[in-house]
């Protein structure tokens, strides 16, 4: 009983907790659950109390443990922590399949389903009742018990696989390292970049290293991935970078080839068992979208977004000739990013770097916070100090109603990249959900929603804070996004508040709303602070951002609709052990998003997590789709006046009380007209992109 993971905690003792205490905890864990799980079977009825208000207690008392288990996997990773969740994992799974294949609560969901009180009940509770008939049977319930026993075994593995998918991709990142002693090779990389590669040598044993003299450790990390790519005059550094990026994770120990293979092998097994044709049918179980309008809406956007990425390459290659440069004759993809930032610096006189020090995170989140006030009616404050947390970075803070001085969530941000233990990307993750039936210590205190906000930034220096690039202030909003609607949930049904229970390609929906507040000009001018001065972005340069907003759409577009289409390939088309291999079908894909051929070596699919580690299989296209809509009701605070505070703070209000506060209660079609007033349409969506004439042509 002394393991932190087995207290009772309002908040996670993240500051105590070692590798060591994962395997008895959850060893513990799962005996005390099973014990309840037995007691439920035996004595469970068809009603609320004796069904799901138990059962919600055994999900949750899972979720909250292991999720912090989790948590601390993605950005504190070590072996001893690797090799405890390796031990314990099985055990884990083992027991989530027990749970979810217990034919007693089966039997009462269905009987509440078919029970003469089916419509009395709230359209929360019919929806808790059809999301665990529906997880029950693709968790294999109705199978025979020879293939029930297959489908665990496949489950098991898979589980593995995509534990150890992650581990090959940190791993792989962190193995790449080019030490450079040159100043000549160093040229066009800004300031910003150079202090974080020396400190990355310093980390390394070179203690003498400085931003200005070096030696400077260029890694894979994104912070410094991105900006060799856009900045570096060295064409060589920069293809090096490129080439060593885009085949992480697919050589020697760590390669993911074989785990990708494997995994689609299974997926296809498993789908086979529950009696469908490919995995990605089993995916759309749970889909607003089926499999063929998925297609049909990549394939619109792809349509629409060509010859504006045509056009594209054209000007760079353009540009290239006109500045001189060799490049221009065989542009490859390392030279994309570098010639869009001369262009976009020619075209809009916008310079990323020049911009970095009026978006200093201090500020971006004062920006961020008020425009939640405004628009949401909550305050959020500072709380250090009232939890613990896992690294010195992270802060703490508390959120309110303005009406109220009673807190009604917290979340967790860390926002610096780590390399050497943080996994990359930028996520938002669940610690406690609001819950209906699962209370404090106290017995009386209803539980408040925590959550988790992760970036991967550039991390401030010994002199500046943090400096921010205007895509990685889009990842902050974007993620706080996930964050309100999962705080400021009044869905009091807890396996269906928050974003649980949402249709998988509705949960976007909020996180890239918010996206779209950092191209108003208001929010910018709020945002955009210089961080020694406190001076104001001059008016013209905010114009010019705006401006700059549509700045390669497509060929932005393009490249996630490459990302969409291989996803929907593999999981309805590819036959494990064929003549296509998965790389194959990434090239052919390749030749309808890319105007240049991708490089032959290119093994993006080995570090593509979202698919093979995470819950996208089948559904990276959630990310337009939830796009369409989340631009959709954007437009709805245009039409309203964005000029008008009280028109605003009316339409934030129904926002809040319907896209963020019914959670999956509803689904995400009847919240989305019960915002709009009206089905939602692609013709803003198209319109935020500069794409809307290419497509009405």
């Amino acid at each position: 009983m002394q393991n932190p993971l087995l207290q009772d905690f309002i908040f996670s003792p993240y500051d105590v907790i070692e590798p060591n205490h994962v395997c008895p905890a959850i060893q513990s864990l799962l005996l005390k659950l099973e014990k309840e799980l037995v007691e439920l079977e035996n004595t469970v009825e068809p009603t609320w109390p004796k069904l799901v208000v138990p059962l919600e207690k055994i999900i949750d008392r899972l979720s909250v443990v292991w999720g912090i288990v989790n948590h601390l996997n993605s950005v504190k990773d070590s072996p001893h922590l690797r090799s405890a969740i390796e031990e314990i994992q099985p055990k884990k799974v083992e027991f989530q399949l027990r749970l979810r294949q217990s034919k007693p609560i089966y039997n009462a969901f269905k009987a509440i389903r078919s029970s003469s009180d089916w419509e009395s009940l709230s359209d929360a509770r019919k929806r808790v009742v059809e999301l665990k008939l529906k997880e029950a049977v693709l968790n294999g319930i109705s199978l025979g018990h020879t293939k029930r026993e297959r489908f665990n075994e496949i489950e098991q593995e898979l589980e593995k696989l995509a534990q150890k998918f992650e581990e090959n991709i940190l791993d792989a990142t962190k193995k790449f390292e080019k030490l450079i002693i040159d100043k000549r090779e160093i040229k066009g990389l800004p300031m910003t970049t150079l202090a974080i590669a020396a400190d990355m040598a310093i980390h390394k044993g070179y203690e003498h290293a400085t931003a200005e003299t070096g030696p400077w450790a260029i890694t894979l990390d994104g912070p410094i991935y991105r900006s060799v790519l856009q900045h570096a005059c060295s064409r060589s550094l920069r293809e090096e970078v490129y080439r060593a990026y885009v085949t992480r994770a697919s050589e020697g120990s760590l390669n993911n080839t074989q785990i990708i293979e494997r995994i689609l092998e299974l997926r296809l097994e498993k789908a086979k068992l529950l009696g469908y044709n490919n995995y990605a049918e089993v995916s759309f179980v749970t889909k607003m979208a089926t499999i063929d309008k998925a297609k049909d809406l990549i394939e619109k956007l792809r349509n629409a977004s060509w010859n504006s990425a045509i056009q594209d390459m054209e000007d760079l290659i353009d540009l290239a000739r006109d500045k001189g440069s060799e490049e221009a004759k065989d542009m490859n993809h390392w030279d994309i990013n570098y010639w869009s930032e001369r262009l976009r610096e020619s075209k809009y006189d916008l310079n990323e770097e020049d911009l970095r020090p009026y978006f200093s995170l201090p500020k971006v989140l004062d920006g961020l916070f008020d425009l939640s006030k405004k628009l949401f009616k909550i305050e959020i404050e500072a709380a250090d100090g009232t939890a613990p947390v896992w690294n010195r970075d992270v802060s703490f803070y508390k959120v309110k109603n303005s009406s109220s001085s009673t807190p009604i969530a917290y979340f967790y941000f860390d926002p610096y990249s780590r390399p050497s233990e943080k996994r990359g990307g930028a996520w938002m993750d669940v610690v406690v959900g609001c819950s209906s039936t699962v209370l404090l210590s106290d017995g009386t205190s209803p539980r408040l929603p925590i959550c988790h906000v992760v970036c991967n930034q550039t991390p401030p220096t010994s002199d500046k804070p943090s400096l921010m690039t205007i895509r990685e202030v889009e990842a902050v909003f974007h993620e706080f996004g996930h964050a309100l609607q999962h705080m400021l949930t009044e869905q009091n049904e807890g396996l269906v508040s928050g974003s649980q229970g949402i249709e998988w390609d509705a949960v976007e929906i909020a996180s890239q709303f918010m996206e779209n507040w950092c191209y108003q000009r208001d929010t910018i001018l709020s945002i955009a602070k210089h961080y020694e001065t406190g001076e104001s972005l001059p008016e013209d340069v905010c114009l010019r951002i705006l401006s700059a907003r549509t700045f390669r759409a497509g060929s932005l577009l393009l490249r996630q609709l490459r990302y969409a289409g291989v996803d929907l390939e593999l999981h309805t088309s590819y036959v494990p052990g064929g003549p296509e291999s998965i790389y194959d079908i990434d090239q052919r894909i390749g030749t309808r998003t890319h105007p240049i051929p991708l490089i032959p070596e290119d093994r993006f699919l080995c570090s593509f997590s979202h698919i093979f580690a995470d819950k996208y299989a089948a559904g990276y296209y959630s990310y337009q789709w939830a796009e369409v809509l989340s631009s959709d009701a954007f437009s709805a605070f245009e039409e309203a006046g964005l000029d008008n505070d009280e028109s605003i703070r009316e339409m934030g209000q129904k926002f809040r009380d319907t896209i963020l506060a019914l959670g999956g209660g509803k689904s995400p079609n009847e919240v989305f007209v019960e915002f709009r007033g009206r089905e939602p349409t692609p013709d803003a969506f198209l319109r935020y992109n500069g794409l809307l004439p290419s497509i009405v042509a």
